[in-house]
């Protein structure tokens, strides 16, 4: 580029001072980079291009025709229409296969029409028999530009006219109607709501359909949904050679010998039980609740899924006293009044049944016409005539046993009621639901005066008040029990979680020791928890039983003595 720069430089300028071009050296290694002084008369006639136009050697056609393009920026060819997408054309396609297609049946073009001629057209269709064929675009309405139903007659006089038209009435608009159009008139008032005159709206089946219909309903009262309704014949079998012992005792005193169920205090100190004791056989199905009697606990309580309810010895021989027949279905759950003469069961069979324990009669039936699910006497010694039972519809229920009659309904929760435990003196009680929430009353007031949930909250089918009732330990399906204050706030204690069983799915009770050092639990794999209260640490687990471990109580009179009792149908003693 320089020699190109000095062409046609005289002779005299290449005999120039050499040490002038010395100098220069540095600057004149750079001219290249210079831009050309476009005044130059060789910068005008002549200029470098470093990327000269090059014809392209091949001759591919970039016009190539995709079928997802909507738009064709070049005019295509008669070859290019039809030659095949790629590639060759292939020999085992059928005409069929060929054809260009984007859905199963063909190809749909995309057609512009406005919701209301179109609705307007099938309502014409649907109502008249015949609308307007849109092939011809509607240029007439009479002859082959109608498409005409082959179900319904059009309609005389409609004269090719849509829905949207008034045509001549037809003879089933000429129907009268019942009209009352006053709204001072409540109870008469029809507005639009009036039938036609004559217009049967109930139609009662005939002939062989009603003969159909009479058999079903004979088929269901077989099958004993309607003896259902009425209660088992009740008795009770007493187990025992003699009622009372030598002085006229009854059977349901405490033994002598047994001092310390008298005793007003709990224990000092409880141990961890060590060893199986003794099992009480005699349910053939699973246990589903334990109850102690109440003060002394030298009698147990059992209600069974083979529809029986067990009363057994604690002490001396350990046997079966009584059992009491009165319920068709599984019984849910038992429980005592506060002397233990009599004990309230309910089962699956709807009812709640009172009993004396003593004599094995049935005192008395209750029913909702819904399952019960827990039921339990209030605590107060004057209002041992009320009981609660929570059930399947959603409410709480208050019976008086004396009349017989509901005194009382609480109606909040938004599933079945699963547990009832009084606080607060017997001021309150805490009731839990299927709507993982937990509601606390006051006791008649059937509103709720505190509403617990929690989008981490689980359900919580059985909760057990601590013996110096300060605190509610609830089983969570999450394998949890948690623990909520009992007096006052109600607030959930965080920081007592207790872990490590498995409970999902299944009612397994909780229950303290009685120095609440220890909280106990059974679990779904029949094993038996023990947790330290204070620290929340897993002392102990054992498999207890085969099926479900869904009662454990810790006695309350004997520092190391545990009950637990099974889906396998025994209950076991530990020491």
């Amino acid at each position: 580029m320089l020699n190109i720069q000095n062409y046609g430089s005289s002779s005299e300028e290449e005999d120039s001072d050499k040490e002038t071009a010395k100098q220069n050296s540095n600057e004149n290694l750079l001219t290249h980079l210079k831009p050309v002084d476009p005044n130059l008369s060789v910068a005008k006639t002549m200029q470098i291009c470093a990327a000269p136009v090059v014809m392209p050697t091949n001759n591919d056609d970039t016009r190539v025709l995709i079928p997802a393009n909507q738009e064709l920026m070049h005019n295509p060819k008669y070859e290019e229409l039809f030659a095949p997408t790629f590639g060759p054309e292939n020999p085992f396609q059928t005409q069929q296969m060929k054809a260009n297609r984007n859905m199963l049946s063909g190809y749909v073009e995309k057609a512009h029409i406005s919701d209301f001629q179109f609705e307007n057209q099938r309502r014409t269709f649907t109502s008249y028999g015949y609308a307007m064929d849109p092939s011809t675009n509607g240029e007439s309405a009479e002859g082959d530009s109608l498409v005409v139903s082959a179900t319904v007659v059009p309609a005389e006089g409609s004269e090719g006219k849509s829905v949207f038209e008034t045509i001549k009435k037809r003879p089933l608009d000429k129907k009268k109607r019942h009209k009352n159009d006053n709204p001072e008139d409540i109870t008469g008032f029809l507005g639009p709501w009036g039938g036609y005159v004559g217009e049967q709206r109930i139609m009662k089946p005939e002939g062989d359909e009603a003969k159909e219909l009479e058999e079903i309903v004979a088929k269901r009262q077989k099958k004993g949904k309607v003896d259902d309704d009425k209660p088992l014949e009740e008795k009770s079998i007493f187990h025992l050679d003699k009622a009372t012992d030598y002085q006229g005792r009854s059977w349901l005193m405490a033994p002598r010998s047994e001092t310390q169920l008298r005793s007003d205090t709990p224990p000092d100190k409880c141990f961890l039980p060590k060893a199986h004791i003794f099992t009480w056989r005699g349910h053939t199905k699973g246990v589903a609740a334990a109850r102690w009697f109440p003060r002394t606990a030298h009698l147990m309580l059992s209600a069974g899924m083979d529809c029986r309810v067990k009363i057994w010895e604690v002490y001396g021989d350990r046997r079966c006293t009584r059992t009491y027949f009165g319920h068709r279905q599984a019984v849910r759950d038992v429980n005592f009044n506060n002397c233990g003469e009599q004990f309230v069961s309910a089962a699956y069979d709807r009812y709640i049944k009172l009993w004396d324990t003593e004599t094995g009669e049935c005192i008395s039936r209750f029913t909702s016409r819904k399952i019960p699910y827990c039921a339990k006497f209030h605590p107060d010694e004057d209002k041992q005539h009320l009981f609660v039972a929570g059930t399947s519809d959603k409410k709480i229920i208050c019976w008086d046993i004396r009349s017989g009659e509901i005194v009382q309904e609480y109606d909040r929760h938004l599933g079945a009621v699963n547990t009832i435990t009084f606080v607060d003196e017997n001021r309150r009680f805490v009731t839990t639901s299927d709507d993982k929430s937990l509601r606390v009353w006051e006791w008649d007031i059937p509103v709720d005066m505190k509403y617990i949930a929690d989008p981490s909250m689980h359900s919580l089918p059985a909760v057990t008040a601590s013996p110096n009732g300060k605190w509610l330990a609830c089983q969570s399906l999450d394998n949890k029990v948690i623990v909520f204050s009992a007096l006052n706030r109600f607030k959930l204690n965080r920081k007592k979680t207790f872990t490590g069983h498995m409970v999902a799915g299944y009612a397994c009770s909780v229950d303290f020791s009685p120095d609440m050092s220890y909280l106990v639990s059974g679990d779904a794999d029949g094993k038996c928890y023990i947790w330290d209260w204070k620290t929340t640490k897993l002392y102990k687990k054992w498999k207890a039983h085969d099926g479900v471990c869904i009662t454990a109580l810790w006695h309350p009179h004997e520092p190391s003595k545990l009950l637990t009792a099974g889906w396998d149908g025994v209950i076991k003693y530990w020491d």
